[in-house]
């Protein structure tokens, strides 16, 4: 799976996610702030919400990472959190919008310098920039669609960050995927961007990896890579699985149901 090699790349497709999300949220009214989004557990304003307070949280990894500091744990979210929850659903959709920007200025005047030498150990792993950048982009793209869909059923993932997401893909799967009795290997072929990728289920869990010619499969699944995204985010219920998904060997809702979502 390709990932994006510098922080600009990565900070461009911030940027357009950025975008996306203030058309969405922009002239909101309060029952509309306050309406259920594709998450059945958030309304629209909580899942901007949970974007504004991630923004705060990963402005707190980079200015870690600049000052040699060690990364923010727990005790430092939760009081975030708290203050976003605590907020009216217009401010919190308001606010989520400008704590996203002033993240993305914030970003925008570092020096090439800074970008380079940007390193935190975060989540059990020395990370860059672009490292922490692809990390914000899944969750900026996924979140952002929970609310483009409420006004666009037919709303997609758009094309370009793909390439990032399904990057961080197998660790999500491996995060979410649910455990099964019988083990089940599935050979997942993707378009725009083309992919071949191998899904492990079992006692275990869930495993996804590159897929190989001489890869041994029980199934195929092929579909666009924006549906596998949203399968393995549990997102590709019925009314928002493209027509042209095709699946043989095991049932789609089998493989739904591994994935029930984050």
């Amino acid at each position: 799976m390709s990932e994006l090699s510098t922080s600009r790349e990565a900070l461009d497709l911030l940027h357009a996610s950025h975008d996306r999300l203030v058309s969405a949220l922009d002239g909101l009214d309060d029952d509309r702030a306050r309406a259920q989004s594709y998450d059945d557990e958030w309304s629209v304003a909580q899942v901007a919400s949970h974007l504004g307070s991630g923004a705060e949280i990963f402005s707190l990894h980079l200015e870690a990472g600049l000052t040699g500091s060690a990364a923010a744990g727990m005790e430092t979210f939760q009081p975030i959190w708290d203050e976003w929850n605590a907020k009216e659903p217009l401010r919190q959709v308001r606010d989520a919008a400008t704590a996203d920007a002033a993240f993305l200025e914030r970003l925008d005047a570092l020096s090439p310098s800074e970008a380079e030498a940007w390193t935190l150990d975060l989540f059990g792993e020395v990370r860059d920039l672009a490292n922490l950048l692809r990390l914000r982009i899944s969750e900026h793209v996924l979140h952002t669609w929970d609310i483009v869909v409420v006004s666009d059923p037919t709303a997609t993932l758009p094309e370009e960050p793909l390439d990032v997401v399904l990057g961080n893909l197998p660790l999500i799967a491996r995060y979410t995927g649910q455990k099964r009795d019988e083990p089940l290997s599935v050979e997942v072929r993707t378009s725009s961007p083309e992919r071949a990728l191998h899904l492990d289920l079992g006692p275990t869990g869930a495993a996804l990896s590159p897929s190989y010619d001489d890869t041994a499969a029980d199934a195929e699944l092929t579909l666009p890579a924006e549906a596998f995204v949203r399968l393995v985010y549990g997102r590709l219920d019925p009314d928002h699985t493209p027509g042209s998904v095709t699946v043989t060997g095991v049932d789609l809702d089998e493989l739904r149901a591994t994935f029930p979502g984050v």
